[in-house]
């Protein structure tokens, strides 16, 4: 599993290098989690002590388990950063459904906008027209990207440089 996830991330870097790309994703990327947590908080599957479970709270902790499972501090950190979007999208899912809709799209087309841009910038298409995959990749990516440019999880870093030259456009 960790050969694979790191194919996945190397791919993912590959499409990835324009720094102006990037920005964008900081911002799209979490946008767009963001709002696919919100619709999915709307769907109940069952309650632990009077907790109500959601689809996003299964889905998201299943994304967290295979993140410290494959790099546990990047999955450590990815629990701190996502964990309060996940709290936030489930206390608006109990808002006035037109507004729970309004918001979960305005974040997802502005979030998709944004990352459409930075792909114009990297003159090169998102990297999930080529591995639908890669979708899971990108949350992880910009958690790895503050580690790396922190000065942690170097050879994690070199790794995914050596094996994304697999990936860059001939």
């Amino acid at each position: 599993m960790h050969e694979w996830f790191r194919e996945q991330m190397a791919m993912y870097t590959a499409y990835h290098r324009d720094l102006r790309n990037c920005a964008t994703h900081f911002v799209g990327v979490p946008l767009i989690v963001f709002s696919l947590l919100v619709t999915m908080s709307l769907v109940p599957v069952g309650s632990i002590g009077g907790l109500t479970i959601t689809l996003a709270t299964i889905l998201l902790s299943l994304l967290l388990v295979f993140y410290c499972a494959t790099v546990p501090l990047m999955g450590l950190v990815s629990v701190v950063v996502f964990t309060p979007l996940l709290w936030y999208a489930q206390s608006l899912s109990l808002e006035e459904l037109s507004f729970v809709w309004t918001v979960a799209g305005a974040c997802f087309v502005g979030g998709w906008v944004l990352q459409l841009i930075g792909h114009l910038f990297e003159g090169r298409k998102p990297a999930l027209t080529d591995n639908l995959l890669q979708i899971f990749m990108a949350p992880g990516f910009l958690v790895a990207e503050g580690l790396f440019a922190c000065g942690v999880l170097r050879d994690l870093k070199a790794d995914l440089e050596s094996r994304s030259h697999n990936y860059d456009p001939s």
